[in-house]
C-alpha cells in the first residue's frame, strides 16, 4: 500500500518507515502537520497512519480538512494520549483504527493488513451496515447476502449514499446525482418522501437524517 505517516517523534517515525518498507508497503513521511497537507494536495495514498499530537495542525484536524474536502482516505491514529473526545471524533469522521503508544510494529503491520483486504474487496463492494451490503457492479443491495427488490430510483439513492459513505449528502448533490434526468428542479419534499419511502422499505435503518442538511450512511466499524 500507498502510506503517507505522520509521526513527529523522529525515531518512531524512521522505525515505522523502516519496518513498513521492508514489508512491502510504499511510505511517506512527515513530521509536522502543514507539511503532511502539502503533501496531500499533490499525492495520492492508500491508507493514513497519523499521530494526533504533531505540530502546527493535528491529525485530527487534517482528518477534518479531508472529510470537509470529501476526500475518503481510511486512517489509522497511533498517540500516546488517550482522549475519549478526540477518539469518537476521529471515528465519526471514519477513523479506521486506532493504536495506543507504545505498539509492537508488526501488530500496525497486521492491521494495515487488514484493512488493505477489506479495501479491497470494497472497491465493489460496499459494506453499508451489519447486515445490508451493496454490490456497484451488478446495482444490487443485499440483506445477510440475499438481493433485494429495489426500484431504479431507490437503487440509485442506495448507490450515491454508499458511494459517499461517511459523509453528509445535501439535497443540492441528491438533485444534481440521483436526480440527474430531470430537465427541472426537484424540490426537498420530493427527495424527502422518495428517501422515506426506501428508509421504509428497509429492514434495518441505516440511513441518517441530517436534518436541514440531507442524508447519510456512517462508515461501520471494522
Amino acid at each position: 500500500m500507498k502510506i503517507l505517516l505522520l509521526e513527529d517523534d523522529i525515531l518512531l517515525n524512521e522505525s515505522i518507515t523502516k519496518y513498513l518498507t521492508t514489508v512491502g508497503h510504499a511510505i511517506t513521511s512527515a513530521r509536522d502537520g502543514n507539511v503532511c497537507l502539502e503533501i496531500l494536495e499533490k499525492e495520492k495514498f492508500d491508507l493514513l497512519v497519523f499521530d494526533i499530537n504533531v505540530p502546527n495542525i493535528n491529525g485530527l484536524s487534517i482528518l477534518e480538512t479531508l472529510h470537509a474536502q470529501k476526500k475518503i482516505i481510511p486512517i489509522i491514529f497511533i498517540s500516546a494520549l488517550i482522549d475519549i473526545e478526540d477518539i469518537s471524533r476521529a471515528f465519526e469522521l471514519g477513523c479506521y483504527d486506532y493504536l495506543k503508544k507504545p505498539f509492537h510494529l508488526k501488530e500496525l503491520n497486521l492491521r494495515i493488513d487488514r484493512i488493505s483486504k477489506t479495501a479491497k474487496k470494497e472497491m465493489h463492494h460496499k459494506v453499508l451496515s451489519a447486515s445490508y451490503s451493496f454490490n456497484n457492479e451488478n446495482m444490487t443491495l443485499y440483506f445477510h447476502d440475499e438481493p433485494q427488490v429495489l426500484s431504479k430510483r431507490q437503487l440509485q439513492i442506495i448507490q450515491f449514499l454508499a458511494h459517499n459513505r461517511g459523509f453528509v449528502c445535501s439535497y443540492d448533490m441528491f438533485r444534481e446525482s440521483v436526480w440527474s434526468d430531470f430537465d427541472m428542479d426537484v424540490d426537498e419534499a420530493t427527495i424527502r418522501t422518495e428517501v422515506n419511502r426506501l428508509k421504509n422499505h428497509l429492514k434495518e435503518d441505516f440511513i441518517v437524517n441530517i436534518r436541514g442538511s440531507g442524508y447519510m450512511i456512517k462508515v461501520p466499524s471494522l
